[in-house]
Order: C-alpha cells, then structure tokens, then sequence
C-alpha cells in the first residue's frame, strides 16, 4: 500500500471512528449493467470484499443497471425515499438528480479528506462535479475521450498512406471521398444520435462555444460554428453507412472491410481486438483531427459515483472515496485499459504505456464535454431531439447549410425557453 492510499484509509477510518461504532448497514450500490458482469463484476466483488473486511458490519449490495433503469430509478428512488446508498451515472444527467434530491451534496466531507487523496483527481473532471465553490456532487469515476477507429485494409485500398492520420477536417474528408471512390462507406451517419452530432461540432465548431447559458435559456452555438456543422453534415451524407455509430450493423461493416472511420469511445477496442484475431482485421486508432492542425475533435465524458443523501451517507461516502481511489482505478485501467478520472492513476507509468490508455488521455485534453456545463440546468429533451432532427435534414438537402444553422439555433432557444 502506498503513503496515499495509508493516508486515504486512516482518514476514513478515523472518520468511521469519530461516527462511533457502526451497527449493521447494508448499502444499495448501483451501477452500469457492464460493470456488473465477467471480470469488470470480479473486481468490483473485490473492492466491495476489501471495503466489508474494513469496515465490519457493512455490507455492499452490487445491482447493475441499464442506462435508463439507473437514472429512472434514481429518480423514483428520491420520490420514494428509496434510493441507492451510492451509485454510478453520468455526467450528463447529474443536474436532473440534483434536481429531484437525488445527490448529497458532498463538500464537507471532500474537504475533510487528506489534500493528497484530493490532489489524485483530474482537476477537470472534478471541477465538472463542482458548479459551485461550496457544491460538489460527484467524485470522478470512469470515463472516455473519443478515438478514431481506423481500418487499414480499406483505407489501404482506397489508395490512402495509413502511416500518417490526417491532421484536420479537410485531409479528413478528401480520405472519405477517396473511400467511396474506393465503393467503401467512409462513415456511420453522424446525424442519428445527439453525441455523434456533438462529436461532429467539436471537429469543425468553436468548442468553446458548444452547450447552453442556463442563465438566459440561449445555446451557447454561435451561426459561423454552426454553420461548418451542417456543411460537415451535408458533404458526409453521401459518404456514410447509414447506420449509426452505436449500431451492431456499424462494427460489423468496419469488422468486415466495408467502414473506413469510427469515432467512437474505447469501448469497441474489445469487439476490434478479437476481429484481429478471428478474421485478420487491421485496425488502429488515432486522434480524431480538428478544424486546424494541432487541435483535434471528439467529445469526453464520466461516469460519476454520487452518494445519496440520508442516513447511510457517511459511510456510503467512505465506500465512494475507496473505489474511486488511485489504487483501485489502478487496477481497473489495467483490467480494462479503460479511461478513469484518478489522474494519479493514469499517470503512473505502468498505466500510461498501455495504448489505449496513452491515447485516450491525450484525447479528453483536446476533447469538448458534451453537454456543458455539469450540475447547473437539466437539459430538456427537446434539446436532443432538435440536434438531430434539423442536423438530418441539413444531410437531406432539405436545409442549406446556412439555413439549418438558423434554423437549428433557433429551435434550441425556443426549446430552451419553455
């Protein structure tokens, strides 16, 4: 064990101590569907296991859930006075939560930790957790920064040097163009779902001008940025699959030779890997380009492990405080060779020669979080909806590209208006 994590464990166990004796608890602990199955599942049973041994008395009841399931239930959870002790979500819903009374506000007791527990965490993502200087809501769990999947066989016979990525959306493009030449599809169609619409922005938008001022219900999306986006749209629809980034259909094609691009988490890499294997697949993946050289696209994000408030809510927080801690997102990027938001973790250098890890934590530095900002206003749903809707008509002629930039600020701010 190292001095951190001694200084972490005393420090909550001389907070459990300060509480005085702990009688039996059981503690509700949900999570993604996929951190509850195979070896992802083994390793949490052995934090959960260690965390028991500590703390006697306490036991920790893991329940996985899907995307949905998590949030609608930790929303039914606050209404009923039923909610999980501590649980994982993401980023994006975490204003809703905070609204229905879903997430403790957990400031004191972040403060009362150890400054080098503190200092593990990446300062971004822990700022995304704290709207407020006397407000955090979240510790940082796992997360991503997108990657371009890249074929070699197709771009090899589409003509293109592979030794090279290209550096920015125009270089990009003319590869596209040359892969369907080739009578591959170049991409998914990035118009189907709201996070390949905000991937697409962070490629040929301001980044600094994507997400919404909760103060006057206006998009943050400005007509020149905008504009590049439906462009973008409207020169891929001819070039693209048809199907969407999170479809089977869309890593089969890539699987099987007939997709040249995939923005997308690291998540694939498995699927990716064990086609290398079974049928001679060539990938590799790189950054996604930017606007200009020197930058690059792609959007980031968490997952967040919040405690709710009642209670159980101190030790539950002594359970977050472990999972979350550099020594276990240690072994869980090595399990995984996942993303996390200990920084600690990710730089240790056993950690940080992994190829996916290395470039997945050079991607969330260029990366846009996306939906900004974090904790402050719950999105609407129509806000996702009209991204998709007016950025699919823009790919269908049904708009210019100027048009369906007005067209689409303009229905998000009367969205954001209701």
């Amino acid at each position: 064990m190292t001095m951190r994590s001694r200084l972490a464990q005393l420090a909550a166990t001389a907070s459990l101590l300060a509480a005085g004796p702990v009688a039996a608890q059981e503690l509700q602990y949900w999570v993604y569907s996929d951190f509850a199955q195979g070896d992802a599942l083994k390793l949490q049973q052995e934090f959960i296991k260690e965390f028991e041994t500590a703390h006697p008395g306490v036991k920790i009841v893991i329940s996985g859930k899907g995307d949905d399931d998590l949030t609608s239930g930790q929303i039914a959870g606050a209404a009923s006075g039923s909610l999980p002790d501590v649980f994982m979500n993401g980023l994006a819903v975490g204003a809703q939560l905070v609204e229905v009374g879903a997430l403790a506000n957990l400031h004191d007791q972040w403060m009362a930790m150890p400054q080098e527990f503190r200092d593990q965490f990446d300062k971004d993502a822990m700022a995304s957790c704290s709207p407020a200087p006397d407000k955090i809501y979240c510790l940082p769990y796992t997360g991503f920064g997108e990657i371009m999947f890249r074929n070699l066989t197709v771009l090899e016979e589409a003509g293109i040097d592979t030794t090279t990525p290209p550096a920015t959306w125009d270089e990009w493009l003319e590869q596209m163009k040359k892969v369907k030449a080739a009578g591959k599809f170049a991409m998914p169609d990035q118009t189907q779902v709201f996070n390949s619409v905000a991937s697409t922005y962070a490629v040929v938008g301001d980044k600094a001008k994507w997400g919404v001022d909760f103060d006057k219900h206006q998009t943050l999306m400005d007509p020149e940025s905008t504009t590049k986006l439906m462009q973008a749209f409207i020169d891929m629809a001819p070039l693209n699959s048809g199907t969407s980034r999170n479809d089977q259909a869309t890593k089969d094609l890539f699987i099987t030779n007939q997709l040249a691009f995939h923005v997308v988490g690291p998540w694939v890499d498995p699927t990716y890997k064990q086609a290398s294997v079974d049928s001679g697949l060539k990938y590799d993946f790189v950054l996604v380009p930017g606007g200009k050289a020197g930058d690059h696209g792609g959007i980031k994000s968490y997952e967040i492990v919040g405690v709710a408030p009642g209670p159980n809510q101190d030790i539950a927080w002594q359970f977050a405080t472990y999972i979350t801690e550099k020594q276990q997102m240690l072994r869980w990027a090595k399990l995984l060779s996942r993303y996390n938001g200990n920084a600690a973790a990710m730089s240790d250098p056993e950690v940080a020669k992994l190829p996916l890890i290395e470039k997945s934590v050079e991607a969330v530095h260029y990366a846009a979080d996306v939906m900004p900002p974090y904790f402050v206003g719950a999105y609407p749903n129509c806000y996702r909806s009209i991204m998709t809707d007016v950025s699919s008509g823009a790919a269908d002629k049904e708009y210019t590209a100027e048009e369906g930039a007005k067209e689409l600020i303009s229905q998000l701010n009367d969205c954001l208006a209701q």
